[in-house]
């Protein structure tokens, strides 16, 4: 897919009370406005233009605007996050996907889904169940796939306590192949995909996003920047350190589309 836009937000004044199950201490706001400043340049760099939204204090989270929503090539899906501290967040970003996507379908009580839970593999989604999207969620966002003429698979996470979302473990970078750690469940909607399973000491960086000609990683992640660049791709590495604080990464900062 062809990316020429990008939705993006940048952390509030609030950001480090927001949710985290991370032990790597308080992030410095400050240091996660710069950083969030040069991942907005990357995009622009990788071609796309942005239309950015204001920060909201009332959402410390809320700079992770991948989780409110799922964007496809036929239409955007609202979600309905897992933690209810960020239910909020999802009406802002309705607004701001209207001027290219009317009439958005939603994600309603009881089910929960987060975007970080949704992988898009050439028009085939996988789905996470974690601990913020449920059995529900998934089933909503399934028949709404499929309304949309898309197939869809199930990837159960609930039994690796280390993947806040199925895209903090997993991420496709085109070409058939997947960046993964090694406890996201190899499923049979896995099998057909080439693996490029991170090292332990670098899962982080399986977080990782192609935009067009170029891969963005997380910067500091030798091992696995090396294997992208082997295998042909132009890698653009940034800084992520604050966000890694709050359990966030580089495919929560923006919507693309």
């Amino acid at each position: 897919m062809h990316y020429t836009h990008a939705i993006v937000r940048p952390p509030p004044p609030s950001f480090a009370t927001g949710l985290t199950l991370s032990n790597e201490g308080v992030p410095d706001v400050a240091l996660a406005m710069l950083q969030h400043r040069a991942y907005c340049q990357a995009l622009i760099d990788c071609g796309l233009q942005l239309t950015e939204l204001p920060a909201d204090p009332a959402f410390p989270d809320s700079c992770f605007v991948e989780d409110p929503a799922i964007i496809t090539a036929r239409g955007a899906i609202a979600t309905l996050p897992g933690a209810p501290s960020r239910a909020g967040e999802v009406e802002s970003i309705i607004a701001a996907l209207g001027s290219w996507y009317p009439g958005i379908p939603r994600i309603t009580a009881p089910g929960t889904l987060d975007g970080g839970d949704v992988c898009e593999a050439d028009g085939h989604f996988l789905i996470g169940l974690s601990s913020r999207t449920n059995e529900e969620g998934a089933r909503q966002l399934t028949d709404i796939l499929e309304s949309l003429g898309y197939r869809s698979s199930i990837v159960d996470l609930r039994e690796s306590p280390r993947l806040l979302h199925l895209k903090t473990g997993m991420t496709y970078i085109g070409d058939g192949r997947m960046v993964l750690t090694s406890d996201v469940p190899v499923t049979e909607a896995l099998q057909p995909y080439e693996r490029i399973v991170v090292s332990e000491a670098e899962r982080y960086a399986a977080n990782c996003i192609r935009i067009n000609a170029r891969v963005l990683i997380a910067a500091g992640y030798p091992k696995i920047a090396g294997t992208l660049a082997g295998l042909g791709y132009d890698t653009l590495p940034i800084e992520m350190s604050e966000f890694r604080k709050m359990d966030g990464s580089l495919t929560c900062l923006s919507l693309r589309f």
